[in-house]
């Protein structure tokens, strides 16, 4: 009983001095509360302005935040503006350039770049090259060209399978797949081909799959306007099938959605049976 007794008083005399110990510190001496560190985002949801990144106000949805960039780009990097500006002597010293260092790759990986073989492949990669990052050379408002049409119409339009192929801004290597793209009109829709010209324009430019994705929605909220958008895309990425984990046959599937698309279930359920359809 007297043990007892005393473990109870010794409990309470812990707790006591705890308590003042709490009472007496200073206030400036207790560690601050553990706040998780999330890593800085680089790039806006809206258009870059000029290759700088447009930051989001935090009291104010993200969808409300677009700020166009005044050459109607889409979030351009830093030389993209120079790139689309070029003058033919410009381009012309800018490929030459690249040439010179493809022929220093050649080099550096223990080929002769002089053999019949590769006297050309500078040349012939420089040019291939600049056509699959010709996106960066296209401007939105050339890309719809004005094929927005009044139209009452306020159900689901859906086109899917649109095949694309991108290059991995980690490896400059492909991803290729394919990408379903629906939204519901609020009074105007976008010519049928365009939805696909949008996604030809951003996946011909460095990429991740996740930014790409949200840059082909983005657009269309943009160009129309409309009560929702949904963007699925599925793709092969070479930077991990022929290297790295070296898993051939996985598939990464990304999503974006906006408006109806993410605050409605019903809407957003109906989309993904349309496209998962045949």
């Amino acid at each position: 009983m007297s043990s007892q007794i005393d473990g109870a008083s010794s409990v309470a005399l812990l707790s006591d001095s705890l308590s003042r110990l709490q009472t007496t510190a200073d206030p400036g001496d207790r560690p601050a509360p553990y706040v998780p560190r999330r890593p800085a985002s680089r790039d806006g949801y809206g258009f870059r302005n000029s290759g700088i990144s447009t930051p989001l106000k935090q009291e104010q949805p993200a969808i409300a935040e677009l700020v166009p960039d005044p050459n109607g780009l889409g979030w351009p990097a830093k030389s993209t503006i120079s790139r689309l500006n070029a003058t033919p002597e410009e381009k012309a010293a800018r490929e030459k350039k690249m040439a010179i260092a493809v022929r220093t790759i050649l080099d550096c990986i223990g080929e002769d770049p002089d053999r019949e073989g590769l006297l050309r492949t500078p040349e012939r990669y420089v040019q291939a090259l600049m056509f699959m990052t010709k996106g960066y050379e296209e401007r939105l408002v050339d890309v719809i060209n004005d094929a927005v049409f009044s139209e009452d119409h306020d159900e689901m339009v859906l086109v899917r399978d649109i095949e694309f192929s991108s290059l991995c801004e980690h490896h400059l290597v492909p991803f290729t797949g394919k990408v379903a793209i629906g939204y519901i009109p609020n009074k105007l829709v976008l010519g049928l081909s365009k939805l696909a010209r949008i996604a030809e324009t951003f996946s011909r430019r460095l990429q991740v799959q996740e930014r790409l994705t949200k840059q082909i929605a983005i657009a269309v909220q943009e160009a129309i306007k409309p009560r929702g958008v949904a963007v699925v895309m599925e793709a092969t990425h070479m930077c991990m099938t022929m290297r790295g984990v070296q898993k051939p046959g996985s598939t990464t599937v990304t999503s974006c959605m906006l408006g109806c698309f993410r605050t409605q279930q019903k809407t957003r359920e109906e989309f993904l049976t349309l496209i998962k359809g045949k």
